[in-house]
């Protein structure tokens, strides 16, 4: 028994250690200004990432391609990355204003510019985790790509299987027959290592409404580019710009985001009332505070939360449209982020809207009492520390300092859950920061017992705030929370917020001492159980009724306060 403990402590150690190797070598390479990923400079990087094997990149480290995986990348990079030999990251250096069209990853939001053929650059503006999220993501890309290049290649002249030429003259082919195109994945599958089936299976969520063959494409252009750097020599290499390491850390973006809220906040006469943040997405409050008043046909006939599922489906713009207008009318301001931080915010002045939330006492409440609520977006990674930090410092007007009088801030955020399911609700007594022993508890003023008996599972205790969602694997997750630390989930900007909260409260009196915080998470996976990790695909609806629980409870404390 102690011996199966000490080899189960020591595969986590081994796999916290190369996650400390990959960010202090990710730091180094940033500093350095260029590397080439499968060269000597990317090794340690590369080594780290096999040697952690994490739960997203399942196969990673077989000689199969892994196609869960990939797919779960491509959707987080720009759209053509996999034809580029040089990749370019950068701050935001006027690109907007060119000729170049901005091309947006489906699942991250971060503008990136197809400068040639060969050249893609990608913006970064929300800081180092936005960088280890890219460079992780690249790394994956290329090891799988060098698969792709030793299952083809017969010989050291570049001689390549039946297989490949049969794949290249597919996709050089300008389009294809059903008949064709189960041909070409005949020969994919055994270039990949994979089933027919698993490869018919994978092909259709590549699609994009521009390109159906995607993911043929996507599959030749790795192994075309990885044949290239073999018998040719040509490296692929990632850059950063100058300007982009001169600007990183310097709270650039952050103080802009920051400075245009307060300055609404100022002008509007809001600044002196109680404000309470939220960071959360840009629809359940909204929603909340408005359907009632906005959808009152819609919720004879149906119960809110069914409201909620319907306003939450994409297909349903008319439905958002009727409850947005209202929001607007009634003390909703919606201010766009031009900051390039990618966060927009809502105001809500709550002396305008007619009846408090749950709160008996609202009305007889003077204006100057009632809440200012500012909603803003996700924030990702180290970027919440920046954001947050920026928006509790005071604001010069007029040569004044002026202080926000802050009462409260809650974070509803999707994290990993580690005993439970999609759609389960964790509330964290602390935050722990991962690779360090630093830890940041706190009073939650959202308690277990606040959301259960809703039929939805709640668990209560610490959460760990990861460096990288994708880095996480088994033997450290099952570490945290089998040990002492009593982990329950893992999330990546618990410990950024509370950092920023606690200077500003506590040691710098940006605001008051006594303010009130609120975290709750729900679950998006499981990353302990094989088939619920996040490469398993999205929530759904089933994200539905813990985000508006959670958002109920935190506008009722809100507005009984």
């Amino acid at each position: 028994m102690v011996n199966l403990k000490l080899m189960g402590r020591t595969r986590a150690q081994e796999s916290t250690n190369a996650i400390e190797r990959m960010y202090i070598t990710m730091r180094h390479l940033f500093n350095r200004g260029f590397y080439k990923p499968m060269g000597i400079s990317g090794e340690t990087l590369r080594e780290s990432l096999l040697t952690l094997r994490p739960e997203i990149y399942g196969t990673i480290a077989e000689e199969k391609v892994e196609l869960d995986g990939l797919l779960y990348v491509i959707e987080r990079l720009p759209v053509g990355i996999e034809q580029c030999r040089f990749i370019n990251l950068t701050s935001d250096e006027g690109y907007a204003n060119s000729h170049f069209k901005p091309i947006v990853p489906p699942k991250r939001r971060r503008n990136c510019y197809r400068i040639d053929e060969e050249q893609m650059n990608i913006e970064v503006t929300r800081g180092r985790s936005e960088i280890y999220d890219i460079l992780t993501h690249l790394t994956f890309l290329f090891i799988e790509s060098h698969k792709i290049m030793r299952r083809v290649i017969i010989d050291e002249e570049g001689s390549v299987t039946r297989d490949w030429m049969k794949l290249e003259a597919a996709v050089l082919k300008s389009s294809l027959t059903q008949n064709e195109r189960e041909i070409a994945l005949t020969h994919t599958a055994n270039i990949l290592g994979r089933t027919f089936k698993e490869v018919t299976t994978m092909y259709p969520k590549f699609m994009i409404p521009e390109n159906e063959e995607r993911f043929l494409e996507i599959i030749y252009w790795l192994g075309k580019l990885a044949i290239d750097e073999t018998i040719n020599n040509n490296k692929r290499i990632v850059t950063f710009s100058p300007v982009l390491r001169e600007r990183l850390g310097h709270h650039i973006h952050g103080e802009i985001w920051a400075d245009s809220i307060k300055e609404y906040l100022v002008e509007n006469n809001l600044v002196h009332r109680p404000i309470h943040i939220i960071s959360a997405n840009m629809h359940s409050v909204m929603n909340t505070l408005f359907s009632p008043i906005a959808l009152q046909e819609e919720l004879k006939e149906k119960k809110s939360m069914q409201v909620y599922e319907e306003l939450s489906n994409s297909g349903n713009g008319q439905l958002r449209n009727k409850v947005m207008k209202v929001a607007l009318e009634n003390g909703m301001k919606f201010i766009e982020d031009a900051s390039g931080t990618n966060i927009d915010v809502q105001v809500f002045d709550t002396a305008k809207i007619k009846d408090g939330f749950r709160s008996p006492n609202f009305n007889m409440k003077n204006d100057d009492q009632k809440p200012v609520l500012l909603v803003m977006d996700y924030a990702f990674g180290e970027q919440a520390y920046e954001t947050m930090d920026e928006l509790l410092k005071p604001y010069r007007y007029d040569d004044k300092e002026i202080h926000l009088n802050v009462d409260s801030v809650s974070i509803m955020g999707k994290a990993g859950i580690l005993d439970g399911g999609k759609g389960d609700i964790m509330i964290p007594t602390a935050h722990l920061f991962e690779g360090t022993a630093d830890n940041y508890p706190f009073y939650n003023e959202l308690k277990k017992e606040d959301l259960e008996g809703n039929g939805i599972k709640v668990v209560d205790g610490s959460m760990i705030t990861v460096l990288g969602t994708s880095l996480q694997n088994r033997d450290i997750l099952k570490f945290f929370q089998e040990s002492t630390w009593d982990v329950v989930g893992l999330e990546m900007e618990g410990v950024h917020y509370q950092k920023a909260i606690q200077s500003a409260s506590r040691l710098r009196g940006n605001i008051k001492e006594d303010v009130k915080v609120r975290y709750a998470y729900y679950a998006s996976d499981n990353p302990l159980e094989t088939g619920s990790t996040l490469a398993s695909g999205g929530l759904g609806t089933t994200g539905v009724k813990p985000t508006y629980l959670i958002t109920e409870k935190i506008l009722e404390q809100i507005f009984n306060s």
